[in-house]
């Protein structure tokens, strides 16, 4: 079912941004292009595991993107994207967040209170973006129903499990200097 996805992280080239081992996916940094049937089947794979009784679909600017338009297509359900920079719009939710290798800030325009919401992103490494995400939409009243990312590395979605939110993810990987190693995966 995710044949094309898998492949194409056991082939993912890896940098180094200090100590941290970085994956290079088209999915995840949208290079090199990506390919339509990678996104068929995280499509196809989040349509089977998650929750889609909800008004809106919630990702994260900007590898979220591609998926949650993908999604949004095949379900009929708006999207919200959690922006890196702000509009000024009355409400706009101003989150802080802070990734293994970055911090900074984000917009959430969109959102009313008792909005039932699916968050849909590409991959959770530290879980600190998430995190900030879930709680600033919690904060605005939002009812978040179901979190899946298509690729869950790191310890950042066991974090946010034990904490009590619901998260699922498509494929797990681990990430060496040496490559992606698939740890487990949708079947």
């Amino acid at each position: 079912m995710l044949n094309k996805l898998i492949e194409s992280l056991k082939n993912a080239p890896i940098i180094m941004k200090g100590d941290y081992p970085y994956f290079i996916h088209p999915l995840t940094d949208g290079v090199p292009e990506l390919d339509p049937d990678i996104v068929r089947e995280a499509v196809s794979g989040i349509i089977r595991i998650a929750d889609l009784d909800v008004d809106k679909i919630v990702t994260i600017e900007a590898m979220g993107i591609p998926v949650a338009t993908a999604l949004s297509l095949a379900v009929n359900i708006p999207i919200v994207v959690v922006r890196k920079r702000s509009y000024g719009f009355p409400n706009e939710i101003v989150v802080d967040q802070q990734t293994g290798y970055s911090k900074g800030k984000l917009y959430i325009n969109g959102i009313d209170k008792g909005d039932e919401v699916i968050v849909v992103d590409d991959v959770i490494s530290t879980g600190g973006t998430a995190l900030a995400t879930l709680k600033a939409l919690e904060k605005a009243g939002a009812i978040v129903k179901d979190f899946v990312t298509v690729i869950e590395k790191g310890d950042g979605a066991e974090k946010l499990r034990k904490m009590g939110y619901k998260i699922k993810s498509l494929v797990k990987i681990e990430v060496s200097k040496d490559g992606v190693k698939i740890v487990d995966h949708l079947r």
